[in-house]
């Protein structure tokens, strides 16, 4: 099947043209340099909801439009998780204190473009063991970006990500995954941060998705909260999570949405 866009695979999945990495490139750059701009705004007593609020100001001042505000109801520019929320926190007037560990969502559209991505930041004194989660978190994604290239499958991606993370001792989300991405904000694949080597679909040249994976130092279950958006840790340990958007070349992967200033880890180096 074909379309102005490129053609779907068997499994639903656009591939896009050699042209379209350039809009990708873009969005995403908007989104890694707002979130490289919004870390002096983070520190103790700061609210969640002051952060969205310039970051909602960011997105207008590239030019861009934010892909939350208004999707499924939701009205923030931004999903800011803190400490045990795994991810979809929803920014409010509560209070950061020393040694919260937050993580900050942000999805921007750039000439019909989706940018998406997220990081994870520190306020006041870093406490060891989430330091800790914070370096096997990013790893991981790394590790998972490493297991992109034609030929590979998705199956390798989660395999990746999966067996990084258990042989720390900690546990990945399986309730929420990375997905597809490119001219929409979601669709297939679902990129999941678990499971097999050699399994799911094949990855070919000019996919676009996301991966993103969650990790708790405790158990892998979550809950959702009665606001319907809020995930957290069932045992209420600490999670993390680092996004990139991604997309496969004819060699390995492109990551759109590095940071401009090599700042995308919250230890800056």
């Amino acid at each position: 099947m074909t379309s102005a866009r490129g053609r779907l695979t068997k499994d639903g999945i656009r591939i896009y043209q050699l042209g379209d990495f350039a809009g990708m490139a873009e969005a995403g750059r908007i989104a890694a340099v707002i979130l490289d701009d919004i870390i002096p705004h983070i520190f103790v007593g700061q609210t969640t909801a002051e952060i969205d609020r310039i970051i909602t100001e960011m997105v207008t001042a590239h030019g861009a439009k934010s892909a939350t505000i208004g999707y499924k109801g939701y009205m923030h520019a931004s999903c800011i998780s803190v400490n045990h929320v795994v991810c979809h926190g929803i920014p409010s007037d509560k209070k950061i204190k020393d040694g919260d560990i937050l993580n900050i969502d942000v999805t921007v559209i750039i000439d019909g473009w989706f940018g998406d991505t997220s990081r994870m930041y520190v306020a006041g004194k870093l406490a060891r063991k989430s330091e800790r989660l914070i370096e096997v978190t990013h790893e991981a994604l790394f590790k998972g970006i490493e297991a992109v290239k034609p030929g590979n499958t998705f199956g390798d991606i989660g395999h990746a990500i999966q067996s990084f993370v258990e042989g720390h001792r900690m546990s990945v989300v399986k309730d929420f995954c990375g997905h597809g991405l490119g001219q929409v904000f979601h669709a297939p694949p679902n990129v999941l941060h678990y499971g097999r080597a050699g399994t799911g679909p094949v990855l070919e040249e000019g996919m676009f998705f996301t991966i993103e994976p969650m990790v708790n130092l405790g158990r892998s279950e979550t809950k959702v909260l009665a606001d319907d958006w809020t995930a957290v840790t069932r045992d209420k340990s600490l999670s993390a999570q680092f996004e990139h958007s991604v997309g496969v070349t004819a060699t390995g992967v492109e990551i759109f949405t590095l940071s401009p200033n090599n700042v995308f880890h919250p230890t800056y180096g």
